[in-house]
This record gives structure tokens, sequence and C-alpha cells, in this order.
């Protein structure tokens, strides 16, 4: 575990930097640990980096500058230990057993991604600690959340994710950009798999046809040969990975593979995408969203660049912070650090968030948008087309840039 604690000691130390403000205001209580393994390095990193670990520090910040976490009738500083969980399941298990059985944290918090959550899964339900994550993404949630009561899916089933990418494009079909036919591809993880699974489901379902449905390989980078097989695609959609995401975008533009209207995976809500590919993301639909007319949204982009120094997401990262905001919350009315009475008050109250007031009584989170499109840098959120401050969409995609 030497690189792990190496690795938990640096994270620790950023954390410190960040929260150092308000700190000696509670320096007399007893702190609340607080613990999380997180991909620091691995292919997991960009993700987590992203989406999960600034908030993480947003949020121990902010704790920490009101004087600690407020826990009965005294504000309680806060300790972070954090570990590198180097994209692998077998060692985000060994780390959280070492922060539940050696650590003896008293607040848990989630790793990145969908097969991670599911590997720590037990571990969090037998500790009784909550699992809280907005970046675990599956069909089994609903029954997830009854064999695992403190568990949190808040960004819900993969089928909430893949009926808006449908929605979509039908939506295109009807003003003619595109036709009945349709190419996938999925990453061969538990979140491609179940994508794929329930977009199969949703295209059926309204009439689409697949005319090519391919997994690939975790750690896939070339696709020259797959985009060569659907080169005259209309319409395009990638259950995919940050990095595969970056990579079947350049392809893409590289073998100017150009359909009307074409979906990329996880990542492409993510600044350091539109950062890469600049105006020539601009038309792309990818997951998640954003209110950009909302006060509250453009109040926290404006606090996690502030404290953070970095741009979030346009799709988890607000969703990680407003769940993180219902805990506080619930741990307040509750007065204690019992997590199974906090999962409780969070089951039942409402939360004031950064998403407005929110219930988490299904332990999803309610009226997010699960898909948009690129402009001007973020991603503007345009399904399920019920969510209020849903945008209009674009189409078509305007041809890629001349290389």
């Amino acid at each position: 575990m030497k690189t792990t604690r190496r690795a938990a000691l640096a994270a620790f130390a950023s954390v410190l930097a960040l929260s150092s403000a308000g700190a000696g205001l509670a320096q007399d209580a007893k702190p609340v640990k607080i613990g999380y393994a997180v991909s620091l390095t691995g292919p997991n990193a960009g993700g987590a980096g992203t989406t999960t670990l600034p908030n993480y520090n947003l949020w121990v910040h902010e704790l920490n500058e009101k004087g600690g976490l407020l826990v009965g009738a005294e504000r309680r500083p806060v300790e972070v230990i954090a570990y590198d969980d180097r994209s692998n399941s077998e060692e985000a298990v060994k780390a959280v057993e070492r922060l539940i059985n050696q650590d003896k944290v008293d607040i848990l918090l989630a790793p990145w991604g969908t097969a991670m959550n599911l590997a720590v899964g037990p571990l969090f339900d037998k500790g009784n600690y909550i699992q809280m994550m907005a970046t675990g993404i599956t069909d089994r949630a609903p029954e997830l959340t009854k064999r695992w009561p403190n568990s949190f899916w808040l960004s819900g089933t993969a089928a909430s994710w893949a009926e808006p990418v449908v929605e979509l494009m039908d939506e295109a079909r009807k003003a003619g950009h595109i036709g009945d036919e349709v190419t996938m591809i999925s990453v061969a993880d538990a979140f491609g798999i179940d994508l794929a699974k329930a977009a199969r489901k949703a295209f059926a379902a309204a009439g689409f046809t697949l005319t090519y449905d391919k997994t690939y390989p975790v750690g896939t980078q070339d696709f020259s040969a797959i985009l060569t097989e659907i080169k005259d695609a209309k319409a395009f959609a990638s259950f995919s990975y940050p990095p595969d995401t970056v990579a079947i975008t350049e392809s893409a533009q590289l073998q100017g593979f150009n359909p009307a209207v074409m979906y990329v995976g996880i990542g492409g809500a993510f600044p350091m995408f539109t950062a890469k590919f600049g105006a020539s993301a601009e038309g792309l639909l990818t997951h998640g969203g954003l209110d950009m007319s909302d006060e509250k949204t453009l109040a926290y982009i404006a606090r996690h660049k502030e404290v953070t120094g970095k741009t979030p997401d346009s799709a988890g990262s607000i969703v990680t912070y407003a769940g993180l905001q219902a805990m506080e919350q619930a741990i307040e009315r509750v007065g204690s650090l019992d997590n199974t009475a906090i999962a409780n008050e969070m089951k039942s109250g409402k939360f004031d968030t950064v998403l407005g007031e929110i219930s988490l009584a299904t332990q999803m989170m309610p009226s997010i948008f699960k898909a948009g499109q690129i402009r001007d840098g973020m991603v503007v959120g345009l399904g399920p087309r019920d969510v209020p401050g849903a945008g209009a969409l674009v189409a078509p995609k305007q041809p890629w840039p001349a290389r």
C-alpha cells in the first residue's frame, strides 16, 4: 500500500491547502473524519479529477470556512483521508476496507464510475455508510437501493440516460435531418453495457433501426476501423468513457466522419474536451447539460472556479455537489453522524441545493439533464425534454472544419 499511502498524503495535503480558511474556529472539537478512494491515476483519473475530487475539495473547503461540520450543538473541523484506487476495482476495495477498518472514518464518500461503485457497494452497506454517487449509472439502481438502503444513485438508471438521446434523435428525424437508421458503439464495461442495452430498447420503441452496434474493449484508442465501417452514417451514438470519447472525436475529424447528429459519451461535458476541440465541438450531443440561465447554476460555476481553480464539467459536477449539500443538511437535522439516521432523513426531507429544492425520496436526483449539446464551451441541457430550462436542439451538426 506504499503507493496508495503516498497518494493519500498528497491528496490530503491538497485538501488541507484548500480548506485552511476558517478551520481554526473549531479546533477544540473532535474532528469529523471524511474518507474516500478515487482514481488519482489510471484511465479513470480524468473523470475523477474533473467530476468527483474537485467537488469533494470544494465541500470540505466550505465546511471549514463555516468552522466545520455542524453536528449537534457544535461545529467540528474536518479531517480528510484519501487514497488512490488506481482505476482498479481491487485497489478500490482494499482502500475502502482500510478507510472503514483502520481509519474508522465517520463519512465515506463514493469513488468515480459505475464499475467502481458496484465493486465497493457491499462494503459501504456492511459498514452502514452512505454511498452517494453521481457517476454510477445502472438499470439496477432501484434494486440496489433496496439491497443497499443507504445508497443514493443520484444519476439514476441507464434507461433514463439513453432515452433522452433517442428522444433528441427522434426530434432530428422529424425535422428531416436523419432517417430511421442509427449507428452505435459502446465500451465493454458496466456503464457501456447497461447504456447500450437501454438504448437498443429505446431505439426500437421509437422505430429506429440499429444498422451498426458494436462494443469495444476498455482502453481502446484506435477507432479508425470502426468509423471507416460507418463512414456514411447520418446518426451516431457512442456510450464511451473520457479517453475513448476524445479518441472517437479525433478520429472522426481526421477521417471526415460527419453524421448529422453525433452523440459522444462521458467526457464530452468535460472542460478538457471543449478546450481540446474548441469551436469544432459545437453542436455535438453529449451527456448531462446545464440550464445556463439559472442563477444558482451560474453561482455554483463561479464558486467552483474560485475555490478549485477549475471549471466544473457540465454534467456530474453539479449533481455531486448538490448531493453533498443534501447530506450536510441531513446531518445538521439529525444532530449526529449516525449514517443510517442521516440516510433516512435524506430519503424523507427536502433540501436547498445548487439544483434548487430537491427530494431524494427515490434515492435518485430528480429533474437533471442527461443529454445536452455543446455550445460556447459548455453543455446546454436538452433532455429529458420535460426538465425545466431545457434548450432547443440545433441540427444538423456542421461538418468539421478543414484540417
